[in-house]
C-alpha cells in the first residue's frame, strides 16, 4: 500500500509539472463575462499596429500584409486573415473573454456584420505607430485615420441602434492602444529624418506626447475605458538579435524599451488625473523578459527564434511561402519579429487581469 501510495503521488507531480504551464496563461473566462456584465462593459475597440492588426491592411495599397500562408497556420480552418501570427491575436482572446466573439474583425471588412458593429472592431494597422511618419513610410493607417475610421464607425452605430444607445456603448467600451514598435525598428534605427531632428531620448518623450494627444483624442471622441500596451523586450526579438549579430538579448535595444515605456506611464498618469479616464496598462516588456528567462512557466520551450523559416530574419512578405516549425505553441516567436498565438494568449491574460483590476472595479 505504501509503496503504492508513493507511486501515485509521483503519478499526480509529473501531471502537476504538465498542467502548470498551461494554467499559468489561463483566464477565469466566466468571471471576467460576470464582471463586464457587471460593469456594463459594452464593446471593444481597438487600436495600433500588427499587434492588433486583424487584417485591416489587406483592404489598403500597403505592402505591409499577412495575408498568406503560413500565417494563420492555426487559426479557425488554418486560413491566413491579415494577422501577424499562427493563429489568434491578444485582443482576439480578450473579446471572447468578454464574450462576444473568438475573432474580433477588422472595420475595413468588405462584409463587416451588424453584430460586429454592436460588440466592436479594430481600427489598428499593421506597421503603423504613434509617429505619423512610421505609418507613412510603410503607406499603412495611422492613429489620425484609424481614429477618422472611429468617427465613421460611431456614425454606423447610431444609424443601427439610435444616438442615445450608441453614446452609451461608447462611453461604456474598452478601448485597446497596442504600438511604438515600428517607431522603433522600421522609423528612427532605419531612416535619416527623424535622427535628424531629435536624439533617441527626444524622440522618446516626443512618442510619448503623440501617444498622450491620441489617448485625449479618444477622450474627446466619447472613450472612458482603455488599456495601453507597452512596447516589449525588442533586443529579444530574433531579428534585432540577428542584425546585431548577438545570440542573447541585445541590452541597448531592452533599455530603451524599458525607458520608453516608463515616459508612456508618466503621460498616462497625467491622462488619468486630469481626464478622468480609467486606464489600465499592460507590461509587455515584463512580459516579453518572463518568457524568455522563464520558458518553462509558460509551456515554452524555443524563445531565441521564431517559428517560420530560419526563425532569425524571416517576417512578411519573407515568411510567405516557408517551411515552419511543427508545435508553435512552444515557441515565443512566430516569425522573427511576431508572437505566437500562444505569446498572444499570455499577453490578453495580463491585459485582462488589468481590465479587471483597474477599469472594471
Amino acid at each position: 500500500m505504501a509503496r503504492r501510495a508513493v507511486v501515485l503521488v509521483r503519478i499526480l507531480a509529473v501531471a502537476l509539472a504538465a498542467i502548470m504551464p498551461l494554467l499559468a496563461g489561463c483566464v477565469d473566462t466566466q468571471q471576467v463575462k460576470i464582471l463586464a456584465a457587471k460593469f456594463n462593459v459594452t464593446c471593444l475597440v481597438v487600436f495600433g499596429d500588427s499587434s492588433v492588426d486583424p487584417g485591416n491592411n489587406n483592404h489598403i495599397a500597403t505592402p505591409m500584409k499577412g495575408n498568406f500562408p503560413p500565417y494563420g497556420k492555426d487559426f479557425f480552418r488554418g486560413r491566413p486573415t491579415g494577422r501577424f501570427s499562427n493563429g489568434r491575436l491578444a485582443t482576439d482572446f480578450i473579446a471572447e473573454a468578454l464574450g462576444y466573439t473568438k475573432a474580433i474583425r477588422p472595420y475595413l471588412h468588405k462584409r463587416l456584420r451588424p453584430v460586429d458593429i454592436l460588440h466592436g472592431v479594430s481600427f489598428a494597422s499593421a506597421a503603423s505607430g504613434y509617429d505619423e511618419l512610421t505609418a507613412n513610410l510603410s503607406n499603412v493607417l495611422p492613429v489620425s485615420k484609424q481614429l477618422e475610421y472611429f468617427r465613421e464607425y460611431k456614425k454606423r452605430l447610431r444609424q443601427l441602434v439610435g444616438a442615445g444607445k450608441a453614446e452609451n456603448i461608447i462611453k461604456n467600451a474598452v478601448a485597446v492602444l497596442s504600438m511604438g514598435t515600428n517607431d522603433f525598428l522600421q522609423n528612427y534605427y532605419l531612416e535619416s529624418i527623424r535622427p535628424k531632428q531629435y536624439t533617441l531620448e527626444e524622440y522618446q518623450n516626443y512618442l510619448a506626447s503623440c501617444m498622450s494627444d491620441d489617448v485625449k483624442t479618444m477622450h474627446s471622441l466619447g472613450i472612458t475605458r482603455l488599456v495601453v500596451v507597452g512596447v516589449p523586450a525588442l533586443g529579444c526579438m530574433p531579428l534585432v538579435k540577428t542584425l546585431m549579430n548577438q545570440e542573447t538579448c541585445v541590452e541597448k535595444y531592452n533599455n530603451f524599451s524599458s525607458s520608453f515605456n516608463s515616459k508612456l506611464n508618466v503621460k498616462l498618469d497625467i491622462a488619468r488625473k486630469t481626464l478622468g479616464m480609467k486606464i489600465g496598462y499592460v507590461d509587455a516588456y515584463g512580459i516579453f523578459q518572463d518568457a524568455v528567462n522563464n520558458p518553462k512557466k509558460h509551456g515554452l520551450i524555443e524563445t531565441a527564434k521564431g517559428c517560420c523559416g530560419t526563425g532569425t530574419v524571416e517576417y512578411g512578405d519573407t515568411c510567405k511561402g516557408m517551411s515552419t516549425c511543427a508545435d508553435a505553441s512552444k515557441y515565443l516567436f512566430w516569425d522573427a519579429v511576431h508572437p505566437t498565438e500562444r505569446m498572444y494568449e499570455i499577453i490578453a491574460g495580463q491585459a485582462i487581469d488589468s481590465l479587471q483590476k483597474q477599469l472594471m472595479a
